[in-house]
């Protein structure tokens, strides 16, 4: 049996997965195909159902219950490590503006953070995360929304953080921030839905045992990026929630899917969110 597997090639990701998808595990003679994408795009693909399992935002979760269920191992959940809002100079928010803003993408949960704290942000425009910085610097918006590495880079390029919209989650929700998660197809064998849930949480475990030495795998897809800033990405988006959601990972999750219901004015559902549930 061979199974599509979407992680992006962000040192979280790779990280997360190294064991699993190199044959460092026993996996029973199961296969996997690994498709490395940006997280938007493999929110895309989420929406069409295109990979058996795979990472992405909890916005893009939401709208694919039909299709995905949540593993409870492999999820980015944890306090300040949300997205920073950023611009050249400071700019004042007021309540209408019509400032540029440069998102990660629509299905982000960066943008739906960007949504709940600021709604009078209207004009956004979709960049590839890693072109943020320069879409400010150059004057093609007038803000920008970071994740990943690009919050340990943006003030070595001169940029200032305008907000820390997961701050600003966290403050009103008192709650972690769910940023995103490894769904899987609910039409499965649950056998095997179980397995891959299994085997993700010993692949993270097993590369925590190696930590800090970061390997080739996870160096081989970090492009030109430093150990330091690999370790920080890491230390900053693996944590135990990685491991297991656990209760109180489940129940972050749970309240951002509320918030979301009452956003969208939608009611989508579904028998269940996770794995286990």
């Amino acid at each position: 049996m061979k199974l599509t597997i979407g992680i992006s090639p962000c040192p979280n990701d790779t990280f997360i997965f190294d064991a699993f998808v190199n044959n460092k595990l026993d996996t029973g003679g199961i296969e996997t195909e690994v498709i490395l994408a940006d997280v938007e795009t493999l929110n895309q693909w989420a929406l069409e159902g295109k990979l058996d399992i795979t990472k992405l935002s909890y916005p893009a979760f939401f709208n694919a219950l039909e299709t995905y269920e949540l593993l409870n191992a492999g999820a980015a959940l944890g306090k300040g490590v949300g997205p920073l809002l950023i611009a050249k100079e400071y700019i004042k928010i007021d309540t209408e503006t019509s400032a540029t803003v440069a998102v990660p993408g629509i299905y982000t949960t960066a943008n739906f953070l960007l949504e709940c704290a600021y709604p009078q942000l209207k004009n956004k425009k979709p960049f590839l995360f890693s072109e943020i910085e320069d879409a400010v610097l150059t004057g093609q918006t007038d803000l920008g929304v970071i994740i990943h590495e690009n919050r340990f880079t943006y003030q070595q390029k001169g940029l200032i953080k305008i907000a820390d919209l997961g701050s600003i989650w966290e403050e009103k929700m008192n709650a972690p921030i769910p940023l995103g998660g490894i769904a899987i197809k609910r039409n499965l064998d649950q056998k095997i839905k179980w397995k891959i849930d299994e085997w993700i949480r010993k692949s993270v475990k097993l590369s925590f045992s190696n930590y800090p030495v970061i390997s080739d795998y996870v160096k081989q897809h970090a492009q030109e990026m430093s150990e330091d800033v690999m370790r920080q990405h890491i230390d900053l988006y693996v944590n135990n929630y990685s491991i297991d959601l656990g209760e109180d990972g489940q129940k972050a999750i749970k309240l951002f899917y509320d918030v979301f219901l009452q956003k969208e004015k939608t009611e989508k559902n579904a028998n269940r969110l996770f794995l286990i549930d």
